[in-house]
């Protein structure tokens, strides 16, 4: 009965592909905590308080039955503010995020037109939704346009949407949303914009990379919550009448049990931790321009964010080199197809606050020593 899983795997091994579960353990290089504040003082204090003035820590239902809590409503309503959005709305994480605007928006007869390097949950949803999928090569803008121009060529009616990341979550580099915001303008599009990577990092307050465009009727974006801003769960910003549809006809929306209050009280905090300490986003940025310099005295490209890949191709390499960072007490991952491309096996060192400049210099050196041992 189980023969068909254990094949599976045993290929999987074969390809040096098998994932297995391991703890967290020496100086953090593998999170998305980029501002450190999973471990915030005033978070924990936030939340110890709500659960003392009687904030349940589960919701126990829906947002339409019992489990519209009022931090839900107050969390969505300060995100809009600080977002520069019309409405928001609170999910129970990134993923789903993605896959509820994506099973939902998009209608039957419109175009999803997806980067071809864009989160996997991205993927997942367009193709479980009812508009037709197609993929463009990443950052791209002139294949974006194409693709659409191609569309309707062939008869296509009804609305394109146009699917990226602001800062992609493998290569760290960003999209030209500029160029993008142009192309939905020229196509009466939409542009939807993950920002999971970006948003507590980049723009003003640490609004994100998509900014300028929020509040846009053709702008959707998504901000995650468990990353940057050290809690869980993640915003939808987007036209109010956008949000009202969701809340009407999204299926993960109406059907899950809503995310933790406590967890609404948590994210709040952090939004006002972005924008009252700066000097994070200033810290992590000269963590950034540090870990730049000793990539490219190795010969390694910089991308110019806190994701760095260190592009190995093979397989079983990165992980012997990934095991090898580990056993000398840095915590690097690392990286395999299919999250990647084929022949792209990578580490992905992650820079954040839990660490220190003497931690990354320390880090290159062992990096160094490791690559030269295992060519």
């Amino acid at each position: 009965m189980l023969d068909r899983y254990e094949a599976t795997l045993s290929g999987l091994a074969r390809k040096s592909r098998l994932r297995s579960l391991s703890t967290r353990s020496g100086l953090d290089f593998a999170s998305n905590d980029y501002l450190g504040l999973a471990h915030s003082k005033r978070m924990a204090e936030a939340v110890a308080a709500a659960l003392a003035a009687g904030t349940p820590v589960g919701a126990t239902g829906s947002r339409l039955l019992r489990g519209n809590d009022p931090e839900h409503e107050e969390l969505e309503a300060k995100s809009a503010r600080f977002f520069g959005a019309e409405r928001a709305l609170f999910f129970g994480g990134g993923y789903v995020a993605n896959f509820a605007v994506l099973t939902t928006l998009p209608q039957k007869g419109d175009l999803v037109v997806l980067d071809e390097l864009i989160h996997a949950s991205a993927h997942e949803g367009a193709r479980a939704g009812r508009a037709e999928v197609t993929e463009a090569t990443h950052n791209d803008t002139n294949a974006v346009d194409d693709a659409i121009r191609s569309w309707r060529t062939r008869g296509g009616v009804g609305r394109p949407w146009i699917i990226g990341e602001s800062l992609y979550s493998m290569d760290g580099d960003r999209a030209p949303l500029g160029e993008l915001i142009a192309v939905a303008d020229r196509h009466d599009a939409f542009l939807f914009v993950d920002e999971a990577h970006a948003t507590g990092v980049y723009g003003p307050d640490g609004c994100g990379l998509a900014h300028d465009l929020e509040g846009r009727d053709n702008v959707v974006v998504l901000h995650t919550c468990g990353k940057a801003l050290g809690a869980s769960g993640a915003l939808v910003t987007a036209p109010a009448v956008l949000c009202d549809y969701l809340v009407n006809r999204c299926r993960p929306f109406i059907y899950a049990t809503a995310p933790s209050p406590l967890m609404a009280v948590a994210a709040a905090t952090a939004l006002d931790i972005v924008a009252q300490e700066p000097e994070r986003r200033e810290r992590l940025a000269w963590l950034v321009a540090l870990a730049a310099k000793r990539a490219e005295d190795l010969g390694l490209p910089a991308s110019g964010s806190q994701i760095l890949p260190v592009i190995v191709g093979d397989n079983a390499r990165a992980m012997a080199l990934a095991e090898a960072l580990q056993l000398r007490g840095f915590d690097v991952r690392g990286i395999r197809p299919p999250t990647v491309p084929e022949g792209t096996a990578r580490l992905r060192i992650s820079l954040t606050l839990n660490v220190g400049a003497d931690d990354v210099s320390a880090l290159f050196d062992a990096l160094a020593e490791e690559w030269e041992r295992t060519q």
